[in-house]
């Protein structure tokens, strides 16, 4: 966002002169603009963010839009470490007769997803998922921690600075919730159903190949605004057969 863009959600947010001079303060600190007006806005919705959660990025929305086109009308999805619950918040927008269930490991980004109206289930990864759900969800997706644990430093020092850690932190190679996550969706994903999830860098050769040995098949990656891989999405067996 332009500085000037900052400045009219800076200006339009603040009540009065003083709270604009509070709230500039801040931003100057570095941090996050999201925090500062309480909102930021992902595939046109409008998105409550709270200090401490991750702020959705614009880069995320192909993963939030091509997830949303696979969602049948009366479908279930599910929208794994969803933070303030952007992705599933556009789940259910795109389709309001599906149901979403979304996960989310701290306390604070859940009570922030849940004032966003999403159904969000506290605890790790997939583990507070009710088993109702096992082998009928059509989409499972996530923009889980992928950067590896060696490279944090070389993030924007604003993002270090400020926004969670374990939102961001992969472990060693970046791919340690990834490779579970993979692992895991075999359980939950219907045959025929969909696993879409974020990673960056050089992961995306990795990340296929996890793919294709959990069983998914018509697998491809997701460019975002700027052409930049963003995503892998992938169709499990419709018969549901594993390879060993």
């Amino acid at each position: 966002m332009a500085p000037d863009e900052e400045a009219d959600e800076l200006v339009a947010a603040a009540p009065d002169a003083d709270a604009l001079a509070a709230m500039l303060a801040r931003r100057v600190s570095g941090e996050p603009l999201a925090w500062i007006t309480g909102t930021t806005t992902f595939c046109g919705h409008t998105v409550g963010v709270r200090p401490g959660v991750y702020v959705p990025r614009w880069q995320s929305e192909v993963l939030a839009r091509s997830a949303c086109d696979l969602l049948p009308g009366r479908g279930t999805a599910v929208d794994l470490c969803t933070g303030a619950g952007a992705v599933a918040l556009v789940l259910q927008a795109g389709r309001p007769g599906a149901r979403v269930v979304a996960t989310e490991s701290d306390p604070v980004a859940a009570a922030c997803a849940r004032s966003n109206g999403v159904d969000v289930r506290i605890g790790d990864l997939d583990a507070p998922l009710p088993d109702d759900l096992a082998g009928r969800v059509y989409v499972l997706c996530g923009v889980l921690p992928y950067v590896p644990r060696d490279a944090l430093h070389l993030l924007p020092r604003d993002v270090v600075a400020h926004e969670p850690r374990t939102a961001l932190d992969g472990g060693e190679g970046g791919l340690d919730l990834i490779t579970r996550a993979v692992t895991a969706s075999t359980r939950w994903v219907a045959p025929g159903g969909w696993l879409l999830l974020e990673a960056g860098g050089g992961q995306f050769p990795a990340v296929r190949d996890l793919f294709a040995r959990a069983g998914y098949e018509r697998i491809r990656v997701l460019e975002d605004g700027d052409g930049d891989p963003r995503a892998v999405c992938g169709r499990l067996g419709p018969v549901g057969v594993r390879p060993d």
